[in-house]
C-alpha cells in the first residue's frame, strides 16, 4: 500500500547544488565519410569534404557558431578508412587524404572543442568483416590507428572513435579482440590520457549493447597497464519507428527501453558510455518532444553518460530530414534548426529544468515508504542556488523547510496526504530523512554518486543501494522508481 508524503518547504542551506550537466554536447561534422555504406565500401570520389578552402561546405564556420552560439564542446568528424589511406588496405596514411582531413581536425581543435576522429566503415573494408575470416587483419587495423595514433598523441582534445556502427558480427569477442589491437596501438604511439570509444554490435545501439554482449565483450578491453581509464562505451540511437535514422518522425524517447537500463548497467559496472549519434526530424514536433526528453534523462544521469551528439551538419543541407546544419553563413550570420535550438543547444529551452533560489514560492515534493507511484516527463533537472550559513562541512542539520521552484508542473493522481513538518539533510550523502519516520526520501543532490545506506535520526536505517537520480532530485531508489 502506498504511504505518502507532501513537502512544501523553503531550502535554507548554505551550498549551491547543479545536477545535470553532462561533460560534452556536440554535433557531428559530416561530409569525408559521404560515399561509405554499411558494407564497409567506401567511394572516396563522393566525399563532399566540410571546407570552404576545399570548395566544400564551410564546416569550420559551423563549428564555430556551434561553440559559441549554442554551448558545444565536442564536434565528431567522420571519414572513410579507404580515404586515409588511399584504397591500400594496410597502408600508410595518404599524404593528400590525411592532409585535406586534417584540415578539418585543426579548424575543430582551434574551437577549444574535443575532436572526435572516426572512421565510418561500420566493422568493414570493402564488404569484409575485420577481424574475422577474409577481413582485415587486426594487424592492418591496428596499422591505421598506430598512425593516428602517432599524428594527435600530443593533442589532448583529440578523442579516438575506433569505429562507426559495427554490425552483424559472428562473434563478438573476436571483435572486441580487434577494438583491443586498435587500442593497443593508439596507446602504444604515445597517446596515452586521450578518450577512446569503444563501439558494439548492432550498429552500436543503446539499446542492445549489454543484451547482445557488446558491453561484456568490451568491458575487457584495457590500456597498457592493465586500466580502463578513459576507455568509454560508444553508444548510437534514433528514435523513429525502426531505429535506423532515417524517418522524419519520433516514436519514442527510448528511456525505458534503452537508456535507463543501460544507466543501471553502467552505474553498476563503473563504466561511462558517449551517445555520438543520434537526432530526429529538425523541426518535427514529435523529435522536438522525444530528444528533449532523451536528453534530459542523460543530464540527469551525467555520472554515466558523458553527453551526446547529434546527426548532422557539415556537408548536409538544411533540407536533410535529420539536418541539424545551420541556415546562414559566417558572413550573413547563422540561425539553428530548431532541434539544435531547443534540445541540444547548452540553453536549450525544450529541455526541462527546475530552477530555484533561497525564498522562492513553495514547491511540491512526493515521498513514499513503499512504492513510487508517479512518473515525471519530461524528468525534471534541479539546479539551486541558496544563501544562508549552514556551512558545507557540517554533517547534518535540522531544516523544516526545502527551496521549491515558482511552479511546479507536475500534478499527483491520487494527491499526497500527509506534510513532513521537520527533515534531516545530510551534506555528505545528500538525503533528507524524516524525524519520526524511515521513508524514500527526496534527496537534494550533493555529489555524484548517490547513496548506499540512509540513516535516520534515530539510528535506523534504510539498507538501499543506489539511488537513481530523476532530474536534479533523488527519488527514492531504484527498486521504488517506477
Amino acid at each position: 500500500m502506498l504511504t505518502a508524503f507532501l513537502v512544501v518547504a523553503f531550502l535554507t542551506l548554505s551550498f549551491d547544488v547543479a545536477v545535470g550537466d553532462v561533460q560534452f554536447r556536440g554535433v557531428n561534422i559530416a561530409g569525408f565519410d559521404f560515399g561509405c555504406t554499411i558494407d564497409g565500401t567506401c567511394i572516396t570520389s563522393s566525399v563532399y569534404a566540410p571546407l570552404a578552402r576545399l570548395q566544400g561546405p564551410d564546416g569550420a564556420g559551423q563549428m564555430l557558431h556551434f561553440t559559441s552560439n549554442d554551448g558545444m564542446n565536442i564536434f565528431r568528424l567522420p571519414v572513410g578508412w579507404q580515404y586515409l589511406v588511399n584504397g591500400v588496405l594496410g597502408g600508410t596514411l595518404d599524404q593528400k587524404g590525411s592532409a585535406d582531413y586534417d584540415l578539418l581536425v585543426q579548424a575543430c581543435l582551434a574551437t577549444g572543442s574535443y575532436c572526435l576522429i572516426d572512421i565510418h566503415n561500420y566493422g568493414r573494408w570493402d564488404g569484409n568483416i575485420v577481424g574475422q575470416a577474409g577481413g582485415p587483419t587486426n594487424e592492418q587495423f591496428a596499422s591505421l590507428w598506430g598512425q593516428l595514433g602517432t599524428k594527435y598523441a600530443a593533442e589532448s582534445k583529440i578523442v579516438f572513435g575506433i569505429m562507426n556502427e559495427p554490425h552483424d558480427m559472428p562473434d563478438i569477442d573476436g571483435w572486441a579482440q580487434s577494438v583491443q589491437a586498435a587500442v593497443t596501438a593508439i596507446r602504444t604511439a604515445g597517446a596515452r590520457s586521450q578518450m577512446i570509444l569503444l563501439p558494439g554490435n548492432d550498429y552500436t545501439s543503446a539499446e542492445s549493447f549489454v543484451s547482445g554482449g557488446s558491453a561484456a565483450a568490451l568491458g575487457k578491453v584495457t590500456n597498457l597497464d592493465g586500466s580502463i581509464t578513459n576507455l568509454i562505451f560508444d553508444v548510437h540511437k534514433y528514435l523513429d519507428s525502426d531505429g535506423s535514422g532515417t524517418h522524419v518522425g519520433c516514436v519514442s524517447n527510448q528511456i525505458d527501453t534503452s537508456f535507463s537500463p543501460l544507466a543501471q548497467y553502467l552505474r553498476t559496472n563503473k563504466r561511462q558510455a558517449l551517445l555520438s549519434e543520434t537526432g530526429g526530424g529538425s523541426a518535427d514536433p514529435s523529435c522536438l518532444t522525444n530528444v528533449c526528453e532523451l536528453f534530459t534523462f542523460i543530464e540527469a544521469n551525467s555520472d554515466v553518460y558523458l553527453g551526446y551528439l547529434g546527426w548532422a551538419a557539415g556537408s548536409f543541407g538544411t533540407d536533410y530530414i535529420l539536418s541539424m546544419t545551420p541556415f546562414g553563413s559566417a558572413a550573413e550570420g547563422w540561425t539553428d534548426q530548431k532541434l539544435m535550438s531547443q534540445c541540444f543547444a547548452a540553453n536549450s529551452s525544450g529541455r526541462s529544468t527546475l530552477t530555484a533560489t533561497a525564498a522562492s514560492a513553495a514547491s511540491t515534493a512526493l515521498l513514499s515508504t513503499s512504492t513510487w507511484a508517479y512518473t515525471f516527463s519530461p524528468a525534471p533537472v534541479l539546479s539551486m542556488t541558496t544563501s544562508t550559513s549552514v556551512p558545507t562541512s557540517t554533517t547534518s542539520t535540522s531544516i523544516t523547510s526545502i527551496t521549491g521552484t515558482s511552479s511546479w508542473p507536475y500534478t499527483f493522481s491520487p494527491a499526497p496526504t500527509s506534510v513532513l513538518s521537520s527533515l534531516f539533510v545530510d551534506l555528505g550523502k545528500g538525503a533528507i530523512l524524516s524525524t519520526s519516520t524511515v521513508v524514500h526520501p527526496l534527496h537534494i543532490h550533493n555529489g555524484p554518486s548517490g547513496f548506499s545506506t540512509v540513516t535516520t535520526a534515530s539510528g535506523s536505517a534504510v539498507a538501499k543501494a543506489g539511488a537513481r537520480e530523476t532530474g536534479g532530485n533523488m527519488i527514492g531508489d531504484d527498486e521504488c522508481l517506477r
